[in-house]
């Protein structure tokens, strides 16, 4: 095939996992409903991270920017998704290709990497306690924060850059939910072999070692929980812990697929699922699993919204 013009003015079709649904009008109702709860309930933990004084502290400042960052990922992906579907146009501009990529990769990697600081904000909780003030200052909780935004950002500057200075075939169907490189690769007409491992490897890079740290992490507090000798301690620490690990596990499994498995074990049908577990599903899942089971949390929320529904009497 011979290259079409891949400027500026070019642009892709999306073929994701509404088309090729048995029923696409109940996908992207659940797709609108799950985008809605992700607003409402990342908005709301976010808010009340922010108003109430007793949640100022390192695991819900963390907490806080992963609900952040959930809400920015799943907002790249569904409203376009959602308006493509209604108004029967899934085009998408080159710059906006571009620009959908480069988002969705420093958001997932920021967020793997923030990961890694929540179990490890939770080993110094429940395994040095009295060192917890010192081991997470606040200088080293905004250092956290700072090491999961600005790698992140800057490995998804180089990578969309990369990606779409290749010649794309005549083809413009990207057959996936939005703009990620593994589909958008199979588009170009060059050799894409050497950076196809640059990306397996940076899927290693960014998903392997915070994925051991966590596990590492999460180990060593079952050894120290079940050598606890009060139960109600042992018990809120691993409702604590077993959150953690669920959202550990909703993000981490889809990603290992996309990322580290060779293409050949899974089919675009596959990968449109997985990116649909990871960008939609999982945002707004993830405060529901934080805030049902944690009793912090639900009190500010009653707290914070008191405050707002609490009417104002005249002063005489």
């Amino acid at each position: 095939m011979e290259p079409w013009n891949s400027t500026l003015g070019s642009g892709f079709i999306l073929v994701g996992i509404l088309d090729g649904s048995g029923s696409p009008e109940l996908l992207c109702a659940t797709m609108a409903a799950l985008y809605m709860l992700a607003l409402i309930s990342n908005g709301l933990l976010i808010l009340v991270i922010t108003m109430d004084v007793y949640l100022h502290v390192p695991m819900y400042l963390l907490l806080g920017q992963l609900s952040l960052m959930d809400l920015l990922l799943t907002s790249v992906i569904s409203p376009k998704a959602v308006m493509d579907f209604l108004l029967r146009d899934n085009t998408i501009t080159f710059g906006g290709c571009a620009l959908q990529m480069f988002l969705e990769l420093a958001l997932g990697s920021a967020e793997d990497l923030l990961l890694a600081f929540m179990a490890y904000d939770r080993y110094v909780a429940i395994c040095h306690p009295l060192n917890y003030t010192i081991f997470m200052r606040p200088s080293i909780c905004w250092l956290m924060v700072a090491i999961s935004w600005i790698p992140a950002s800057l490995s998804a500057l180089g990578y969309t850059i990369y990606t779409m200075q290749y010649p794309f075939c005549k083809s413009r169907e990207i057959r996936h939910l939005f703009c990620e490189i593994p589909p958008l690769l199979k588009l170009a007409c060059a050799d894409t072999s050497r950076y196809e491992l640059m990306v397996y490897l940076m899927g290693v890079t960014l998903l392997i070692p915070p994925l051991a740290a966590i596990l590492a992490s999460y180990s060593l507090i079952l050894f120290t929980v079940l050598n606890m000798p009060s139960n109600e301690g042992r018990k809120k620490a691993l409702v604590t812990c077993s959150s953690h690990l669920t959202v550990v596990g909703m993000y981490y499994g889809p990603l290992t697929v996309m990322y580290i498995l060779p293409s050949s074990y899974h089919s675009s049908k596959q990968e449109n699922i997985l990116s649909f577990l990871y960008t939609i599903v999982t945002p707004a899942l993830n405060p529901l699993i934080y805030s049902l089971r944690n009793k912090e949390v639900s009190g500010a929320l009653k707290r914070v919204l008191g405050k707002r529904l609490l009417p104002t009497h005249p002063t005489f």
